[in-house]
């Protein structure tokens, strides 16, 4: 099979690569995304059933197209992956489904040369948009013979998987706030977080929260700012107040963080110990590089090497980074501005 040729190459089709392919394409650049899903927006599809945004409309919309409805409107996941489909449709954004990375290698000419299970792609630069949210992490807490059933957050679709009885959601941010709230709907929850929640109301006096943070110079600040410095160092909020009224309500138990679990019995931080039908692990991802093999790319910790997106290796870059440059890097409404600051390092790099 003949290696297919592109000025550009983007690895993932999210938002953050669709974002990077809407200035390719301005620019008239000859490239390619690659996406490992059989339709763009499918990374959303799969996620929970329930699951609404906490940006509304007018903070869900990429670049150059805005998203239908109400801008005040929060959208549903399948309100996204459509929004994702649609904008691919919208700028002809050229798209490879189906398609894994298997490896990622530097030639010694400069370009690169990207193996897929579709063939082989050589390019000039490369832009990769693989997300944060890559492999689920459960904390090694875990002795053996562990009788309570259990799922990672990235697994739950709906509360009917989870068998009755008490439930133990690990982890105090977003994912796990929204699956407490759901589950505490019908049975007995507790939450196991390792610091205090504190949490952010979705609109202040008729206004969306990130349209506040807009406002005062928070949301877009680079980490390089005063503002942008500080904000980085504050703990993530919850957003929202649903689980907050809960646990003043009693209707769902908070407990620190959990130390061990053996059977189906758990220990907490504070010494105590309780016994849970189900567990669901909300506590994040780490990231999954293993298919790039280019020296200085990656740390020994696994994270990209990078400066605002840009790496040390010519025409290699990274998109879609929690914090990339600021607070909206990893959301859909900023990584709009990371992706043009990516296309001016690109454009300088042309031969």
């Amino acid at each position: 099979m003949a290696v297919k040729k592109y000025e550009a190459v983007i690895i993932g089709g999210g938002q953050a690569g669709l974002a990077m392919g809407y200035f390719l394409k301005k620019e008239k650049l000859s490239f390619v995304i690659i996406e490992k899903n059989g339709n763009v927006g499918d990374s959303w599809r799969q996620r929970y059933n329930s699951l609404v945004l906490f940006t509304p409309r007018q903070y869900s919309s990429l670049p150059g197209l805005q998203m239908r409805g109400p801008s005040e409107d929060f959208p549903t996941k399948d309100d996204m992956a459509d929004y994702l489909n649609d904008y691919v449709k919208y700028f002809a954004l050229p798209v490879m489904l189906d398609t894994n990375v298997t490896q990622f290698n530097k030639l010694p000419a400069g370009s690169f040369i990207i193996e897929t299970t579709n063939g082989s792609l050589k390019a000039q630069q490369v832009i990769i948009a693989a997300g944060a949210f890559q492999k689920s992490y459960i904390p090694p807490v875990i002795k053996e013979g562990t009788g309570a059933f259990q799922l990672h957050s990235s697994e739950y679709r709906s509360s009917e998987e989870v068998p009755d009885g008490e439930v133990l959601i690990v982890g105090g941010g977003n994912s796990g706030a929204q699956l407490a709230v759901e589950l505490a709907k019908e049975r007995k929850v507790t939450i196991a977080v390792g610091h205090r929640m504190k949490f952010f109301p979705l609109t202040i006096l008729g206004k969306s929260i990130f349209y506040w943070l807009e406002k005062i110079g928070l949301l877009f600040a680079g980490k390089d700012t005063m503002k942008g410095s500080w904000f980085q160092k504050q703990k993530d909020r919850i957003f929202g107040k649903e689980l907050k009224t809960l646990i003043q309500n009693k209707k769902v138990d908070v407990k620190p963080k959990v130390i061990q679990v053996s059977d189906t019995e758990v220990l907490f931080g504070d010494g105590t110990q309780r016994n849970f039908e189900s567990i669901i692990w909300s506590t994040g991802f780490v990231p999954s590089y293993d298919w790039i093999h280019i020296e200085g790319v990656v740390s020994g910790e696994g994270k990209p090497i990078h400066k605002r997106g840009v790496t040390e290796i010519k025409g290699l870059y990274f998109i879609g980074l929690p914090w990339q440059y600021q607070r909206g890097s990893a959301l859909i409404c900023g990584v709009g501005q990371d992706a043009e600051y990516l296309l001016s390092a690109m454009l300088s790099n042309r031969t």
